[in-house]
């Protein structure tokens, strides 16, 4: 299956230049900063907020399926974790897709204006086990009226998605800027969350943490989300249309040292395949079930094997029957 066809809805990748990251370093010495929610939802859900002038269709295109977004523009690297809990139940909500985007250091955004046809600071993954994913990126810059901050968007199911925003703590922004002015020409965000409309009902749940890790060299994000739900994927119509036909559950063990297995139930025969993928987007295994009788199935995964580092990745089982094609798709980590 080429990557164009991965989770089935997308269409063909953008071109895209490929520059290596151009990132500069953080403060020497710079100290360890925490926003006052500590990333932290406490299972309250996230004020919704509406998408902005500038999110682009991501769901259409499966390039954007990557971990590493910044695409080599210069900005501090940054690395951020988001997590997503189900408030109905308080648990991490696994293998649902987050959308993120945010600006690039001079306050534009790819796709728009004299950066149309570009995709930089743009993409999505899918939560792990902990309902966890991860990015790689730039701390972004602003633009006026607006302080520092990053949109997302997550969906829960076909039926049901959730859009909001975060910040950082304003004087880590202002603190890791100054440090690396040449590549802020703009200098720091001149407003606090307090000053923006955007979070004049209050940022108490869009805080997110911000700490310089001097080791790895780049600034390092966390923050949680709370959105309707119980911990597991939500159930819209597409996912009821493939109930009908099969169920992908997740894999055993997980996280997996070595070896593991993708159990899989047919309701009724189908011609199978599935894919193993990394969170950068590159299909590293594939293969064909051919055509499987009404039960239960179990594909075997040998990392020594295929030759895969530990790493966390994302397995897709396709199956067609009667005529029509089903997808369903799930995360696991191995160590």
């Amino acid at each position: 299956m080429k990557r164009a066809d991965f989770l089935k809805v997308f269409g063909s990748a953008l071109a895209l230049p490929a520059a290596l990251p151009l990132f500069g370093r953080g403060a020497k010495g710079a100290r360890h900063q925490r926003g006052a929610a500590s990333g932290g939802s406490n299972c309250t859900l996230v004020p919704s907020e509406t998408a902005g002038p500038f999110p682009l269709d991501l769901e259409e295109n499966a390039f954007f399926f990557r971990q590493e977004i910044a695409e080599g523009v210069p900005g501090v690297a940054m690395r951020q974790r988001i997590r997503i809990i189900g408030a109905g139940n308080c648990e991490p909500m696994p293998n649902v897709r987050v959308n993120v985007w945010h600006c690039d250091r001079d306050g534009g955004y790819s796709g728009y204006g004299s950066l149309d046809g570009l995709t930089h600071c743009r993409g999505y993954q899918f939560t792990d086990a902990n309902g966890e994913c991860e990015f790689v990126t730039i701390v972004p810059g602003w633009y006026p009226g607006r302080v520092t901050h990053m949109h997302f968007q997550v969906f829960v199911s076909s039926q049901y998605s959730v859009v909001s925003q975060y910040t950082w703590p304003h004087a880590a922004l202002v603190e890791a800027v100054e440090a690396n002015f040449p590549l802020y020409p703009a200098g720091p965000d001149p407003l606090s969350p307090e000053q923006d409309g955007g979070f004049s009902d209050g940022y108490d749940l869009q805080l997110a943490d911000f700490e310089w890790d001097e080791a790895a060299g780049e600034y390092v994000s966390f923050y949680e989300a709370t959105v309707e739900g119980n911990g597991t994927n939500g159930v819209g119509y597409l996912e009821r249309q493939t109930a009908q036909v099969m169920d992908l559950g997740q894999n055993f063990p997980n996280p997996v040292v070595g070896r593991t297995e993708i159990p899989l139930t047919l309701h009724r025969g189908a011609e199978v395949k599935w894919s193993l993928w990394s969170v950068q987007g590159r299909c590293v295994h594939r293969a064909d079930a051919g055509q499987l009788p009404a039960g239960d199935h179990r594909f075997a995964v040998d990392f020594g094997m295929l030759g895969l580092a530990p790493a966390s990745y994302v397995y897709q089982v396709e199956v067609v029957s009667e005529g029509q094609r089903y997808t369903s798709v799930r995360r696991l980590t191995s160590r």
